[in-house]
């Protein structure tokens, strides 16, 4: 887990009604790349930890016999659930739970998937009890946007949003050191997923990156709903000035773009895999 940290229920409290509007997308065709890179043929089971409102669940949920979402968040799994009957996915279901519960009686797993939530787990622990959940030839996904981009050789056509702005004002509010839960992030969340994969024994790590680009036009309640959407600025960090920081908030995009339009791209997708091997129990 990230040092001095532990977790604790309220990391995304509030967070869920905002998720889908906030946050980007991945890369359109990640759940493809993946499909193809481990060739999915709609047998098995998929196990997403950390599924949050069922993102990535629901996008591989047709390439599995069933998908499990694993989610301590009671309201990350209702909206997941709102989200899979709007889809129309009946192949899915949410569990509550933490990474470190696991295997918690689910079984065996075709595919155990963690998008950008490893690195808030006692990682190597987990990694281990995630091999052994593993069929034979069964994969390990790591899922993140890509950590260093190429720059941007043509610059969106409105302003982007003003994200170091937010920051400043984010620790305006809060005090100067990352706030997730109750805890704070001294040192940020950890990296090096490949070194942690390889001391529970995955080996050959298999990289795919998919492409984006695409630009996405924002509103003004879209940068909102992603700051509330996040760990580090969840609307219950705020207390009795949550409307006052929703306030001042909408100043600094106002001053940003008068008209409250922005536009960015959408990042790469980063997938990491790592295989158990076929002969192994």
């Amino acid at each position: 887990m990230p040092d001095g940290w532990q977790w604790d229920n309220t990391l995304f409290k509030g967070s869920a009604a905002y998720y889908e509007r906030g946050r980007l997308p991945y890369a359109p065709g990640f759940a493809e790349t993946l499909a193809a890179a481990l060739n999915l043929d709609g047998r098995g089971r998929l196990l997403d930890v950390g599924c949050g409102p069922g993102v990535v669940t629901l996008a591989m949920a047709r390439f599995f016999a069933e998908a499990v979402g694993l989610d301590p968040d009671e309201d990350m799994r209702a909206e997941a659930g709102r989200q899979a009957e709007r889809r129309g996915v009946t192949n899915a279901r949410w569990v509550a739970g933490l990474a470190e519960d696991l295997p918690a009686g689910l079984g065996e797993f075709r595919v155990v998937v963690f998008a950008q939530s490893f690195h808030w787990t006692d990682r190597d622990r987990v990694a281990a009890t995630v091999r052994e959940m593993l069929e034979p030839g069964g994969a390990f996904v790591h899922m993140s946007d890509l950590k260093h981009p190429p720059a941007d050789p043509v610059p969106p056509p409105l302003t982007a949003p003003p994200y170091a702005q937010i920051g400043d004002l984010v620790r305006r509010y809060l005090g100067p050191v990352r706030r997730a839960g109750q805890g704070v992030l001294v040192n940020g969340t950890p990296g090096r997923e490949d070194l942690v994969l390889a001391r529970a024994g995955f080996e050959n790590v298999e990289r795919h990156v998919v492409p984006a680009g695409e630009v996405v036009h924002r509103t003004a309640d879209d940068i909102v709903a992603w700051a509330f959407s996040r760990s580090d600025s969840a609307p219950h960090l705020f207390g009795d000035r949550l409307e006052a920081f929703e306030r001042d908030l909408r100043a600094v995009l106002r001053r940003a773009s008068p008209g409250n339009r922005f536009a960015e791209r959408l990042t790469a997708t980063e997938i990491m895999i790592c295989r158990k091997p076929p002969g192994e129990r």
